[in-house]
């Protein structure tokens, strides 16, 4: 087996980089409920779309806290409507309150695990950038895989 060119072990490099930061890796992140669908199954979704998710779950949490605020301003015998389809219906207090919290507790969960998404993703990307400065200086490739641990030695 012939060992492949610096040039050719750096485009590699570069590609896998570009990969990460696309989001074309799909292995390493498995298809979630919350996440958009792609329309190419191979693709995986990328750091842009992950913080995207990100805001859009902090955006409904500040809005699930609005509303629940407003439950504590009312008295216990409000009356609490709530949209289904084009109908509002009657709803208790009670019912409404434990609705916000469950929602609100799904929400920080699911902030939490696109907040690690996105931080294997930054380590991931990171790392492949550090293993392409390595490369591109050759000769320091020893070094850098002696100061980074996780990168092979190149000649």
């Amino acid at each position: 087996m012939t060992t492949p060119s610096p040039q050719q072990r750096l485009q590699s490099l570069s590609d896998e980089y570009q990969k990460l930061q696309t989001g074309t890796i799909r292995h390493l992140y498995p298809p979630h409920p919350l996440t958009p669908q792609l329309t190419n199954a191979k693709h995986a979704p990328d750091l842009q779309t992950q913080i995207s998710s990100r805001q859009r779950l902090e955006s409904q949490q500040q809005e699930n806290l609005a509303v629940r605020n407003e439950f504590s301003n009312l008295a216990d015998d409000s009356t609490i409507y709530k949209l289904i389809g084009p109908v509002l219906l009657k709803q208790e207090k009670a019912e409404a309150e434990s609705a916000v919290e469950g929602r609100l507790e799904f929400i920080e969960k699911e902030i939490k695990r696109v907040e690690k998404l996105i931080s294997e993703m930054q380590e991931q990307s990171e790392g492949k950038k550090m293993e392409v400065r390595c490369q591109n200086l050759s000769p320091a490739a020893e070094y850098c895989s002696l100061i980074y641990g996780r990168f092979t030695n190149y000649k």
